[in-house]
């Protein structure tokens, strides 16, 4: 395959993927060669007669296996947003064979006797080292060789089941989706939504990654807002095997490393450092988010008349909200038009803070139809990079909403960044795509993501743009939300699709006034599944689980957020952040939203304390943390911008938990 493309860099403006010349057969050949050209080129560099110098071995090490970065960042990007069927028997079989291929790399001892070997001044140079020195010893690198060898396996095993587990959810958000004939039995959604979904003389509403379906705040009949439920809550139940499997598998390589569980094993990379730091937020948060929620859990029975049960939350809450606040957030659907969100709101809130500007690229191909490709200049006019927007659900896309590099920004090989966000919109079947606030947020997290990669000013690939601790990696996207909800963005972006007509400012006060109910909810899910989590991760080498779902049950009650009303925002079964690791390996992780959360509430603070959506904040924010990358540790770049440590205070005023 002299014409693979994968095997040259793309000619294309910055890099892009040549996304209408690469077939389905060009991934497999390209990742045989570009594996067996790292091993050569590692070899080479294990092997070096020469002095081992920072040159010859770390910066080496950066530069090699460029045909495997490049196959592989296309290939699990492809296999997130538009998996066919071609598209996973291909990830079944390469991905134990990757796994491999990094073990092969991590422990070969002779490498990593050279990279110990290595000094320099330099401190970026310095840092990098660090965190090659870390990354071996993490994946083994000074184990015995039986060890080694058990270490193989079980990555391999880990590998293939995260894989199945994946996929399995992938299959299951149409598999199980809620199907029927009689348009009555989905009452109450909106006419654009049951356009969408009608297929061949049926409704087919698919699920969502999450427990809680946005139609269940819509649904009028209180029977198919429970089959919605139940279908969501018990997808893809041969995920709970998986799982317990999973855990296990990590708790022994925990052990193996020297560690007493799979979540000590985590934290001791991130910010977060120690399990008792992590145990110690969630504490805080336990007692006041359980007092809240069973406060709103009454007020919503009182006003359904009767005992309501978890499919009845959202349906409720809406008709709590619409009588305290004379709040309908159906209300606002007609002011969120998808591309004025993009353009007049996104772009428009990043023009004004950071000076950026954007322009449409329809020359340039994505991977899918829908996709959007816009090229980003500096403030003086510079590129900068490329963004791609991909913003419908379909079948093939796994559910949820991310950010994905498609090159990385670098000075080493002088790259600019091409970044992509994912959201999981429905596509109307015609007329404009109006979004929920939900979405609008989301759509604004991402983009802070984005923002982490665009900005990136870094010297080598390993630490640009998002290559920070996990815990952290969220703090950047999450401050972007505050512009959603900022006047002056809000003004320009939320305009009737129909009339242009901006928002009613009494429509926007009674949205604020209510932004702080359902938070009991809102937070006891989010901390319901993060101590899931938790309790999967902390299972000690050896200990015995034979029942997922009870295992799931007890660990609830023991963490103090057993409540029915609400389950975990993730279920086991369909919990794809910590048992899919190609998804980003959120594993004993999922406590990193709050982590962030308290930074970003913190920084928000900042930023409305010295006048908001200014320039010079954005210069701030931008070079003291944003364009830094992983070059620095993320708590001192923290630091540099708000001058202090971060405070808790701001994150529970936030979510309504201070007393």
């Amino acid at each position: 395959m002299a014409d693979n493309p994968f095997f040259a860099p793309s000619t294309l403006p910055y890099q892009l993927p040549p996304f209408a010349q690469i077939r389905e057969e060009h991934y497999l050949p390209a990742f045989e060669r570009g594996m067996a050209d790292q091993l050569q080129e590692v070899a080479a560099i294990a092997n070096n007669p020469e002095p081992a110098t920072f040159a010859n071995t770390v910066e080496a090490l950066e530069r090699s296996g460029q045909i495997l970065k490049r196959t592989s960042i296309v290939f699990f990007s492809i296999a997130s947003s538009d998996a066919t069927d071609g598209i996973r028997a291909i990830e079944t079989e390469i991905s134990p064979k990757l796994t491999k291929h990094r073990d092969a790399i991590h422990l070969d001892r002779a490498l990593y006797a050279r990279i110990k070997q290595v000094t320099t001044e330099d401190p970026e140079e310095a840092w990098l080292l660090e965190k090659y020195r870390v990354d071996f010893v993490r994946a083994g690198a000074e184990l015995s060789e039986e060890e080694q060898e058990r270490l193989k396996a079980l990555n391999e095993e880990l590998s293939t089941l995260s894989t199945t587990f994946s996929q399995n959810l992938l299959t299951a958000s149409t598999a199980s989706a809620l199907v029927t004939e009689d348009r009555t039995e989905l009452d109450g959604l909106a006419e654009s939504t049951l356009q969408a979904i009608h297929k061949d003389g049926k409704y087919v509403l698919p699920l969502l990654n999450f427990t809680n379906q946005p139609a269940l705040a819509e649904l009028t009949d209180r029977e198919t807002r429970r089959k919605l439920y139940e279908l969501s809550v018990g997808r893809a139940p041969e995920n709970f095997e998986l799982a317990v499997r999973m855990a296990t598998l990590r708790a022994e390589r925990a052990a193996l490393l020297g560690y007493p569980n799979h979540a000590a094993y985590t934290v001791a990379d991130q910010t977060a450092k120690t399990t008792e730091a992590v145990e110690e937020l969630l504490a805080k948060l336990v007692g006041p988010t359980m007092a809240n929620a069973r406060r709103e859990a009454e007020a919503l029975s009182e006003q359904a008349g009767f005992a309501i049960e978890p499919w009845d939350w959202s349906f409720y809450a809406e008709k709590v909200r619409k009588a305290r606040y004379d709040f309908d957030s159906s209300e606002l659907h007609p002011y969120f038009e998808l591309d004025r969100v993009l353009k007049d709101g996104i772009f428009h809130a990043a023009t004004e803070l950071y000076g950026i500007t954007f322009a449409d690229r329809t020359d340039l191909i994505g991977y899918h139809p829908d996709v959007r490709v816009y090229e980003v200049f500096d403030t003086d006019g510079a590129p900068l990079g490329l963004f791609l927007f991909d913003p419908y659900a379909r079948p093939t896309k796994r559910g949820g909403a991310w950010m994905n590099n498609l090159v990385d920004q670098s000075h080493l090989f002088g790259e600019l960044p091409v970044v992509m966000n994912n959201l999981n919109v429905t596509k109307p079947a015609e007329g404009p795509t109006l979004l929920t606030f939900y979405e609008v947020s989301t759509a604004f997290h991402e983009f802070g993501h984005a923002l982490h990669g665009l900005f990136s000013d870094v010297r080598f690939p390993r630490v640009s743009g998002t290559e920070v601790p996990r815990d952290f990696v969220e703090y950047p996207s999450q401050v972007n939300e505050m512009w959603a909800t900022w006047p002056s963005v809000l003004a320009n972006f939320a305009r009737h699709h129909e009339t242009g007509e901006p928002v009613p400012d009494e429509l926007l006060e009674k949205m604020r006034a209510a932004e702080k109910f359902n938070q009991g909810f809102t937070t006891l899910e989010y901390l319901a599944a993060t101590l899931l989590d938790w309790a999967w991760h902390k299972l000690a080498p050896g200990e015995d689980v034979k029942d997922a779902e009870a295992f799931e049950a007890a660990a609830l009650e023991r963490a103090g957020v057993a409540f029915p009303l609400v389950r975990p925002r993730y279920r086991t079964n369909y919990f794809a952040h910590i048992f899919s690791d190609g998804v980003g390996g959120y594993s004993a992780g999922y406590y990193s939203y709050i982590w962030s959360e308290v930074l970003d509430a913190d920084s928000v603070e900042w930023f409305k304390e010295n006048g908001g959506l200014r320039r010079e904040n954005g210069d701030h924010f931008r070079s003291r943390l944003l364009s830094v990358g992983g070059s620095k540790d993320a708590m001192d770049a923290f630091r540099d911008f708000r001058g202090r440590d971060p405070r808790i205070e701001p994150l529970l005023e936030r979510r309504g938990l201070l007393t």
